[in-house]
Parts: structure tokens; C-alpha cells; sequence
């Protein structure tokens, strides 16, 4: 029997993040307002540290560490961003940190994660199992390992982007959440059910990787092959134990869109919001899109996952949209 991370969890979580994490910003677009016909609160956690939402969760697991763990060091997985959550939660902390990234990772990740003094390990995400090498990684260097999203330290600190954005906004009448593994939606709920009890939360994956909401159909964890997607930071093959038992308790739906939509956001918060937003960071939005005639009207928060995608892609989306 899981024990699935409360609330209360996530308020503590807040606590540890003072002085470390960043109160992003709530920003409107009247652009946005105007094509949904609703007024939209977008969550930007594209200006977060190290630029996504990631460092909350990591920065809280890594917080609770033991001296004799912070010693030791930790080791995650990662296509990017919790890679670069980790690194940079570690450097802060004083300790050692290993990174399994796949070698199709955007390089602008690796090299950040790197930089934030982060070990890489490399490996072929479409024939290696990045959990077996992780493991294999912790047991022979007494390492600690903390996963993208399958933690409860990781979801309660996720968590706090969305209080932060219900404390600002007061009460939603939806909310639309990235969705890959589950660490942020599931998190959100948590803080969506506390502080708008009616507020109907929904999880956004791409269509090639739809595992999330083929399981909330199936009502059991769906393992799905390494989804194609431009949306990295969504190409898992499953969500976790502790996140699925959340997501099916309290989501409203599991919603999809495809890769030219997310083109199409992108090039709105370029040019309409003035930001990069990474292909993951717009699933969001592009689902508000696809649901527009549902939300006219309403008071709708929409969270931002991320910003960091590698400039030379972000050019070559935008010559071929």
C-alpha cells in the first residue's frame, strides 16, 4: 500500500523551496483571452531556475537528504530537465550528483546539466532501460537515487507551482497541466483539490505518447514504446505508481495534441507573450485551444512546464511550420 503524498506535503515543501526556488510569474495575454473567449492565468515556470518547474521537486527531495546521503551523492534519470533540476539542487546543496540522459537529448540540456556540475551518463533511450542502468548506477556507488517524477518529495514540491499560482489567481474554473510522467499534474492536483475544491484539472500529453490517458481509461498503469515526439520531456513510457493512484483519484480528463499544435503555441509565446517556451512547456495551452468552445467564459490557469529547448530546433519548427 502506497502512501501518497498530502496536501499538507506540499505546503511543507514551500517551506524548504524559500530562498531557493523562484515565485515565477503569473502572466495574462489578451490575445489568449481573446481567441479562448475566457480569461487565462498562465503559470511560467519557463522562468524558473534552470528553467522549468523541475527544480522544485528536485530541490525538495534533495533538501531531505541525510548528511551520510548528501555524502554519498545522488543519481536520477533524465531527459533534460529534472537532469539539470538535480545537477543544480546539488551544486546548492555541496554535493555530488549523477545523470543518466538519453543520447538523443537536446544538447542545450546536457551541456546546462553539465555546467551545473552534474556527471552524465549516456545512454540509447530506444534500446537501454534508463531505470535498470540508474539502479545498477546506485548500487554500486551507494548512491541515492530520486526519480523525474515516481517520488513523493518530487510531487509535493511540483506541488508548489500551483499553489502559488491559486494563491495569486484565487479560484479556477479549469486548469491544464503538462504531462509526462505525472510528477507535475499530480502535484498540481494535490494543491488544485486543497485551494479550488471545483476546479476541474486536466493532464496534457502528446498523441504519440498517450500512456497516461490509456491507463485512466484502462484504470491500470499502461506501459507504451518510447514515443516520437518533439515534445521530450513527455517521451516516457509509462507514469509512476505514486502519481497514477493521484492523476486517477482526482483529474478530470487526460487530453492530447499533436506536434504541429505545439508548434503553433510555440510560435504564439514567442510572438504574442514574448518567451521561449520548450515544446513540452505548450502542451498545456495547445489543449485550451483544442477545448476553447468549452471554456468561454471561464477563469482558466494554464501551467508553463518549461522554456529550455535548443534555439537551432526552436528555428528549424518555425521555418517548417
Amino acid at each position: 500500500m502506497l502512501t501518497l503524498p498530502e496536501y499538507s506535503d506540499v505546503v511543507a515543501a514551500a517551506k524548504r523551496l524559500e530562498g531557493h526556488a523562484n515565485k515565477t510569474p503569473v502572466l495574462t495575454s489578451r490575445t489568449a483571452d481573446d481567441e479562448i473567449g475566457a480569461k487565462i492565468f498562465f503559470k511560467c515556470e519557463n522562468f524558473q531556475r534552470m528553467g522549468a518547474f523541475k527544480f522544485r521537486g528536485a530541490m525538495n527531495s534533495l533538501a531531505r537528504f541525510t548528511p551520510e546521503q548528501r555524502a554519498d551523492g545522488v543519481v536520477t534519470f533524465s531527459s533534460g530537465n529534472h537532469a539539470q533540476a538535480i545537477a543544480l539542487a546539488a551544486k546548492v546543496l555541496g554535493m555530488p550528483a549523477t545523470i543518466v540522459m538519453p543520447e538523443d537529448a537536446p544538447e542545450a540540456k546536457v551541456a546546462a546539466t553539465k555546467g551545473y556540475g552534474g556527471k552524465v551518463v549516456r545512454f540509447n533511450r530506444y534500446t537501454e532501460n534508463r531505470e535498470e542502468i540508474c539502479a545498477n548506477l546506485a548500487e554500486k556507488h551507494g548512491l541515492t537515487m530520486i526519480p523525474p517524477y515516481d517520488h513523493p518529495d518530487v510531487i509535493s514540491g511540483q506541488g508548489t507551482a500551483v499553489k502559488e499560482l491559486l494563491e495569486e489567481t484565487g479560484p479556477l474554473d479549469a486548469l491544464f497541466v503538462c504531462l509526462g510522467g505525472g510528477g507535475l499534474l499530480s502535484g498540481s492536483l494535490l494543491s488544485a483539490k486543497a485551494l479550488a475544491p471545483e476546479c476541474k484539472t486536466y493532464g496534457v500529453e502528446p498523441e504519440a505518447g498517450n500512456d497516461a490517458q490509456q491507463s485512466l481509461r484502462a484504470g491500470k498503469i499502461i506501459h507504451i514504446d518510447t514515443p516520437r515526439t518533439i515534445a521530450d520531456g513527455a517521451q516516457t513510457q509509462h507514469v509512476g505508481h505514486y502519481t497514477f493512484e493521484i492523476i486517477k483519484r482526482d483529474v478530470e480528463d487526460i487530453l492530447t495534441v499533436s506536434d504541429d499544435e505545439l508548434i503553433a503555441c510555440m510560435r504564439f509565446y514567442a510572438e504574442r507573450m514574448k518567451m521561449i517556451v520548450e515544446p513540452t512547456g505548450c502542451l498545456s495551452y495547445a489543449a485550451v485551444r483544442k477545448m476553447k468552445d468549452q471554456l468561454k467564459g471561464k477563469r482558466v490557469g494554464v501551467v508553463v512546464s518549461g522554456g529550455n529547448v535548443d534555439l537551432a530546433k526552436l528555428a528549424g519548427y518555425f521555418a517548417d511550420a
